[in-house]
């Protein structure tokens, strides 16, 4: 151990940080990097920037000219490439000095964009599988250059040598691995083959491996990416790639959409999903950068409200963050994201214009995406509001279909308040939209605006209880006694009761009322239980007059006949509750305690009253 000067640290002299790489790499593999897979992306990505740097030294130079090896028989793992190789000056400068790249000084790189790698620590990786990391490389840019061995190990010890030239005939640089036991599972050869193949099977340089069978070797990347090749007819380019888009995310596309941004060197595909995804589900998409798989999950590069489809490109300009598996939220990225946006708009708007059967295919599977587009693109809105579909009184039907026997359309605020209504409101002939769902009743309000012809109100009780006709006055007197004790047994619910005739007949009640009235009322119940304490006279600044729930008996229902007839008070009250809670089930909303206690009751009751006359 080596003790410090105190007269150096008097003068303030500068001093190096000590790196304990263990713990570094240990740092690496728990926060950076995924898995420890990643350890031949980084090879092969050092590779491939290799091969770049020398190609620029030798622009006569086909683009098959240089390629990648790799070799891997279960006792050791090696990646050769043909690039512009190191120098005995840049192992020691680079090798050595941890987070250190020759892509930053170096004058070839002053161009960054021309290499995947900007970030000098990739090499590390290798020791998540690897205790020692043997590097042989020999420079192009010099004539006659030596050999150079460098020698890594995970303790932090290294040993540089020159070597004759004929340790390395050509120009390139060896990377060998000796695995650990415990990283065997990244290490076997097939392991190798398929990770080579999952991360560089779009690179443009030639990729070979070899299992170290004696067969010939299997190539990496035998094909170029499919919307890079050249096909006799437009069918035979749309089946190749929907082909494709099947290999790589296991589910035929609905269609497929091509992606090609010049600006950015972007190109590749978008698939459309075959089956519905919740709302605002984002799918990772697949995105390579300079043929290097970057990232499998990358949710960045699409808008929110295109999870419709997955994504497979190939860019140029995309910046990847540390670890590189991620894209870096830039200016760039952000441009690319709204071009592909864009893309994808173009894509529903040319299927709307010349293909109405993918359309209609379209919006069957994936309406609820479109509808969360059209909220906020006024373009999307007037194309496709009148062909998407809602829920209504007609069924399932399109704002379009439905406008044709409605002039006035309705739309409720809530699911439940469309379900209370549903039949009568049909009955009636009044055209009613479900407007509970995400985006639907924004939706529908708008419908004028692509309609003119159209009117569009919100629907409340009023309106529907306005054409429920009356019953005659001979009729409402002779019930004026069962209605006043159906009142005074639904009082604890807030609840009138009148007494209409309507369709469906075999609908005896219908329950009339509001999420907000509801609230209002159990609002007040609140300010009478606490009143006297602070919270109580909070909840009595905010008082407002709570519109009643309004239970409507339908006078042409036998049920309701049989009920008010009755001249027991007793059992009058106890019908009188079991209509209620008949007309709160078919409301389909949940039901608060009191309303499920007063169901059983009046159930009981009537069960004790047959029981009693029976015997």
């Amino acid at each position: 151990m080596t003790l410090p000067d105190p007269a150096a640290h008097a003068a303030g002299a500068d001093r190096t940080f000590q790196v304990d790489l263990r713990g570094l790499v240990d740092l690496l593999s728990h926060h950076l990097y995924s898995s420890p897979r990643v350890y031949l992306r980084e090879l092969m990505q050092n590779a491939v920037d290799a091969l770049t740097a020398r190609h620029a030294l030798a622009t006569d130079a086909p683009a098959d000219a240089f390629g990648i090896r790799l070799y891997a028989d279960g006792s050791v793992v090696r990646v050769e490439d043909d690039g512009v190789g190191l120098t005995e000056a840049d192992v020691h400068t680079f090798l050595a000095t941890i987070g250190r790249s020759s892509k930053r000084t170096d004058q070839i790189a002053e161009q960054r964009g021309d290499f995947i790698g900007q970030f000098g620590i990739g090499l590390l990786s290798c020791f998540l599988v690897a205790d020692e990391i043997h590097v042989l490389s020999r420079s192009a840019r010099t004539p006659d250059a030596p050999a150079v061995e460098w020698r890594g190990r995970g303790d932090g010890s290294y040993t540089v040598r020159t070597l004759p030239a004929s340790a390395r005939p050509e120009p390139g640089t060896t990377v060998t691995l000796t695995p650990r036991a415990d990283a065997a599972e990244w290490t076997r050869p097939t392991q190798v083959h398929t990770l080579a193949r999952h991360f560089g099977s779009l690179l443009r340089h030639p990729v070979s491996f070899d299992d170290g069978t004696g067969g010939p070797g299997a190539s990496v990347n035998p094909e170029p990416a499919p919307w890079a090749r050249t096909y006799r007819t437009p069918g035979a380019r749309s089946r190749a790639l929907a082909e494709y888009g099947e290999e790589v995310f296991g589910f035929t596309p609905l269609d497929t959409i091509e992606l090609d941004l010049p600006a950015v060197g972007l190109r590749g595909i978008a698939c459309v999903l075959p089956e519905a995804v919740p709302v605002g589900r984002r799918h990772g998409h697949r995105v390579h950068v300079k043929g290097m798989l970057l990232s499998e999950q990358a949710e960045e590069i699409l808008p929110e409200w295109a999870f419709f489809v997955r994504c497979v490109v190939d860019a140029e300009s995309l910046r990847p963050t540390a670890s590189r598996e991620s894209l870096y939220e830039d200016d760039t990225l952000a441009a690319v994201r709204d071009a592909l946006a864009e893309r994808l708009r173009a894509w529903i708007a040319r299927t709307a214009a010349s293909d109405p059967d993918l359309l209609a295919r379209f919006l069957q599977v994936h309406h609820l995406a479109v509808k969360s587009l059209a909220v906020h693109d006024d373009e999307i809105l007037r194309m496709l509001l009148p062909w998407l579909p809602f829920e209504t009184t007609d069924g399932h039907t399109t704002l379009d279909e439905f406008a044709r026997t409605h002039r006035t359309v309705l739309v409720t605020s809530s699911v439940e308040e469309f379900r209370q209504v549903a039949a009568i409101a049909s009955a009636a002939g009044l055209g009613v939209v479900n407007g509970g769902y995400a985006y639907d009743r924004e939706l529908v309000q708008r419908l004028p605006e692509i309609r003119p012809e159209i009117g569009v109100a919100d629907l409340d009780p009023a309106t529907l209880t306005a054409h429920l006709d009356p019953v005659d006055r001979e009729t409402e007197l002779a019930a004026a006694a069962y209605l006043a004790l159906a009142r005074d047994a639904l009082a604890l619910f807030d609840c009138d009761v009148a007494l209409r005739t309507f369709q469906p007949a075999s609908a005896p009640a219908l329950l009339v009322d509001s999420r907000e009235a509801r609230h209002e009322r159990t609002r007040s119940q609140l300010a009478r239980e606490q009143q006297g304490g602070l919270w109580g006279d909070i909840l009595g600044a905010l008082h407002q007059e709570a519109p009643r729930a309004q239970l409507i008996l339908n006078q042409l229902n036998p049920l309701v006949r049989t009920a008010i007839a009755i001249d027991e008070p007793e059992l009058a009250r106890t019908s009188a509750e079991a209509l209620y809670g008949q007309a709160a089930l078919l409301s389909r909303r949940p039901l608060r305690p009191a309303e499920s206690s007063l169901i059983n009751r009046s159930f009981l009751d009537l069960l004790a009253h047959a029981l009693r006359k029976d015997s």
